[in-house]
């Protein structure tokens, strides 16, 4: 997994208590892998897996985990739903279909609702899947609080088990954590360029397409200037972007690197980051 060199303390700080997955016989290890993977990409750990098929441990899991070994490595395996969900407190059936049982209907997003609050208080909840190829049946379903189905296309509603799984956690993620992204662009970093700095870029930029009569007829100049600046003004350039595209267009007047006067000879006008700041502040427009 790529780590963020500046992770957001908000997007780390999860003091709710996760809920577990349970998988109801899953058919192929694959299966549980993924399942596990994206579990681990939302900061779920509990995974609970009843009669696997293929038995348990599964080395064919363990690879399509992709390196959720810390999911797969606390796997508990049990012989009925029952036994799984035992310790829990509250517990949705995930399934695709309309039931026969008197339960209330939830999105991943009120599911989340509802969960989040109870792991706050440290009670145990839950999201149980069922089978590759049928799901849950009523009597699993009833063991239940709740019903979780998905906003699917009701003519193409089965997802992969890992699909389920990955839209439950990722709202369950969403809600814990306030929606906190794990990054943002560093402002401090990134400052954005003063008014005088823009003025500057639009001034050497008029005054490069000038020099190679790009305004014609020259009667529409005026507008064309506007459309151009509104253009950079939509982007809400950075110092250091205008610092780049001031270089850019020295470097496309094919001006020479003189000395700068502060500087000793043989001293780049342009910088070294191609930002040509010097060089665009002392225009030349014989």
């Amino acid at each position: 997994m790529t780590r963020n060199a500046n992770i957001r303390d908000e997007a780390l700080s999860v003091d709710v208590r996760p809920p577990a997955v349970i998988l109801c016989e899953p058919q192929l290890g694959e299966n549980i892998g993924t399942a596990a993977r994206a579990m681990a990409n939302f900061g779920l750990t509990d995974l609970r897996i009843v009669n696997p098929r293929d038995g348990w441990p599964s080395e064919k899991a363990r690879a399509a985990a992709s390196r959720a070994d810390h999911v797969i490595d606390k796997v508990q395996v049990f012989d009925s739903v029952e036994a799984a969900i035992a310790d829990l407190t509250f517990v949705y059936a995930t399934t695709a279909r309309s039931r026969e049982v008197a339960k209330p209907v939830r999105g991943p997003d009120e599911a989340a609702a509802t969960v989040v609050p109870l792991g706050a208080k440290g009670m145990a909840t839950g999201y149980l899947f069922g089978r590759e190829r049928w799901g849950l049946n009523n009597e699993e379903v009833a063991l239940a609080d709740e019903i979780l189905t998905l906003p699917v296309d009701p003519n193409f509603a089965s997802l992969n088990i890992a699909q389920a799984v990955l839209v439950c956690a990722y709202e369950w993620r969403k809600t814990a954590t306030a929606g906190a992204l794990p990054f943002a662009l560093d402002v401090d970093a990134n400052p954005p360029a003063a008014k005088d700095d823009i003025l500057r870029l639009f001034e050497h930029l008029e005054g490069a397409l000038d020099r190679v009569s790009f305004f014609r007829p020259v009667e529409r100049r005026p507008h064309i200037v506007r459309n151009i600046r509104n253009i950079f003004q939509k982007a809400t350039l950075t110092d250091h972007e205008v610092k780049t595209l001031r270089g850019i267009i020295a470097a496309l007047e094919g001006r020479p690197t003189r000395p700068r006067k502060d500087q000793p000879d043989g001293a780049r006008r342009v910088s070294e980051d191609g930002a040509g700041e010097e060089a665009a502040r002392e225009d030349d427009h014989e």
